[in-house]
């Protein structure tokens, strides 16, 4: 989506010819096959742990830290080597997301018109709220010390960034219609009326 805004706001004229069906096909598959070979690579080493502890998990989905606790094995190693996979993804999409959005604000910034400027940004903040949001609270919840890990900590920070998200994302996203800014106005001010 960085892409895509990058393409719009600072190539205008070539956003057809660079963001045809092929590219964005391609992106899609990539995005996809990135998904899914990440995902066969913690059931793979999940599936070749030996699990002792019983079988409750005690969050509301398998999440792969509650899973290694179940384990018999020393699983430290293999968590490190998850990690470091985990961290290299994840950073490479980050610093893609950053140098896309640090060449459209150059770009917008360079825009003489204040209307213009104003158009470009809010066609790409909501996608940077969005981002920020799952980045902020993923990145807490896999890199919390384990002296903060608690059972009802753990769920409530698997919580924050597995639903928080998806939820708050077309909320975001739907911030740009003035319909909805309205509504939202009115039922705030209303909610406040009643508490006074």
């Amino acid at each position: 989506m960085s892409y895509d805004r990058y393409v719009a706001i600072c190539k205008p004229l070539h956003y057809g010819t660079l963001l045809g069906s092929r590219a964005c096909a391609t992106m899609a598959a990539a995005a996809w096959g990135t998904g899914v070979l990440y995902s066969l690579l913690h059931t793979a080493s999940t599936f070749s742990l030996p699990f002792c502890q019983g079988n409750a998990v005690d969050q509301f989905f398998c999440e792969i830290p509650q899973i290694l606790k179940l384990s018999c094995s020393d699983a430290y190693l293999r968590e490190i080597w998850l990690l470091g996979v985990s961290a290299s993804l994840v950073s490479a999409c980050f610093v893609f997301i950053v140098v896309s959005y640090m060449q459209i604000f150059r770009a917008v910034l360079r825009m003489p018109s204040e209307q213009g400027r104003h158009k470009a940004f809010s066609t790409c903040l909501p996608h940077l709220a969005v981002v920020s949001l799952f980045v902020s609270t993923a990145t807490f919840a896999n890199l919390k010390p384990p002296s903060l890990s608690s059972p009802s900590l753990d769920l409530v920070v698997t919580v924050l960034y597995t639903v928080v998200p998806p939820v708050m994302n077309p909320i975001i996203y739907s911030m740009r219609n003035q319909e909805i800014k309205q509504a939202l106005r009115t039922l705030f001010e209303d909610t406040l009326l009643r508490h006074q």
